[in-house]
């Protein structure tokens, strides 16, 4: 397992928290890089600021959604790629407080995060769309104009540089606490994305001292991976690693950072939604990888969350709640489950998560004479077991011995109306 920071030992006990993309876009309702995608001016873009009403803003609405959904930390957007900012930042007129909303949502998010006694996250996105010292680059929604040259050249990064630092220190400074800093994003190779533009990566951030700066500030704060520089955890993207993560050999901490239909930001005509059968599933291989999932909503215009993020939360809680100690605590081991499961393991407690239901019995390599008792989860109903002789031969109804040292579940006919059925096993001292 990766070596933890004690002081950061909250996050792979959690694994699993919420990440909100609250911004301009969601009036847009076409994907949080619509600015972007779209080639959109600026003067055009602004239009969103004059109608940012959120007369539907509730954060311990969000708060209480995710406290029911099994997470334990919340992550929100202080300012995406477009600039907008949701706190009154004295650095900015480009703010929440500018708009007909009138407020510093940021505030309140905290107080209602903390009231239902869950961790507080910002993120912060290092690029700013909006700044007019920000150079135009690979990404910027500028980048296919005819004078960007002309345009860049009244920019200037070190002022960038500058008030990047500041909006951080702003945020670090007047809202207490702040568990969890998820910055976003370098992108040095500027290739990848336009052919004749560069990126931008640690230099053109100063990380090295803005990173410096969050720990003096906030000593606790565990900060992601994505200044240019090493954080304290990797943050792999839409997809599932195969494997717990490793860099140069070590293990690290990780966690998957999973949207519920390929999007951030509210997207109203997307409907590629992930069934809540299938997050609870990704929530348990990322456990059993000794991995976190942050997963994200994308509430609406009017501050409220999506309906199809409320079903999707409540049915990764339905299961959450009589499973929880599967996943709050618990992590990899190096016992090698059977087809189709996923092990999860917590001091002297196995869980034995079924992604498809086997008819009659599971074989259990190397626990032969290492469980002393197991049971369903969902319901503490006992689940019985046996070490079956190798050298059985198999007749009529009666199978071939297992491989030495497996154990056997015997499984009812009818599988638990879960999402996922769980087996906890209790390990002896041998295990």
């Amino acid at each position: 397992m990766a070596p933890v920071n004690p002081a950061h030992a909250w996050l792979t006990h959690a694994r699993f928290g919420m990440f909100v993309h609250w911004g301009l876009y969601s009036l847009a309702a076409r994907h949080e890089w619509v600015m972007s995608r779209e080639f959109t001016p600026l003067a055009d873009y602004e239009r969103y600021a004059t109608h940012f009403e959120a007369d539907r803003y509730d954060p311990r609405a969000w708060a209480q959604a995710a406290k029911a959904a099994g997470m334990e930390y919340v992550v929100l957007t202080t300012k995406h790629h477009e600039g907008f900012c949701l706190w009154d930042s004295a650095l900015t007129d480009y703010k929440a407080t500018n708009t007909p909303f009138g407020r510093d949502a940021v505030a309140e998010f905290v107080e209602a995060v903390r009231a239902e006694g869950l961790r507080v996250g910002f993120y912060h996105s290092l690029i700013d769309w909006h700044h007019p010292d920000f150079t135009i680059d690979a990404l910027h929604p500028r980048r296919d104009d005819a004078d960007i040259a002309e345009q860049n050249a009244g920019r200037d990064m070190a002022r960038y540089r500058e008030y990047l630092h500041g909006q951080v220190r702003e945020l670090l400074t007047e809202y207490g606490q702040i568990d969890y800093l998820f910055f976003d994003f370098s992108y040095p190779d500027g290739r990848d994305h336009h052919a004749d533009l560069p990126g931008k990566g640690a230099a053109d951030w100063d990380s090295e001292n803005l990173l410096a700066m969050v720990r003096e500030l906030q000593p606790g704060i565990i900060v992601n991976d994505r200044l240019g520089i090493p954080g304290d955890l990797i943050t792999p993207e839409q997809y599932q690693p195969d494997g717990p993560m490793e860099r140069d050999g070590v293990p690290v901490v990780w966690e998957a950072c999973q949207t519920l239909n390929g999007s951030w930001g509210y997207d109203r005509d997307n409907d590629d939604y992930k069934s809540p059968d299938l997050l609870v599933r990704m929530l348990i291989d990322g456990v059993a990888k000794d991995g976190n999932l942050l997963l994200n909503v994308g509430p609406t215009g009017r501050g409220d969350l999506d309906p199809r993020a409320i079903e999707s939360l409540a049915g990764i809680g339905a299961w959450m709640d009589p499973h929880a100690r599967s996943i709050r605590g618990a992590g990899a081991t190096d016992l090698t489950p059977p087809p189709d499961a996923r092990y999860t393991r917590a001091g002297d407690r196995l869980y034995l998560h079924l992604f498809t239901w086997p008819f009659g019995h599971v074989q259990l390599p190397g626990l032969a004479g290492k469980v002393t008792y197991a049971q369903f989860l969902h319901d503490a109903s006992e689940v019985a077991y046996s070490e079956v002789d190798p050298d059985q031969a198999g007749w009529n109804t009666t199978p071939d011995g297992p491989a030495p040292g497996t154990l056997t579940l015997t499984l009812p006919v009818r599988r638990p109306d879960v999402a996922v059925p769980v087996v906890e096993l209790f390990l002896g001292p041998t295990a």
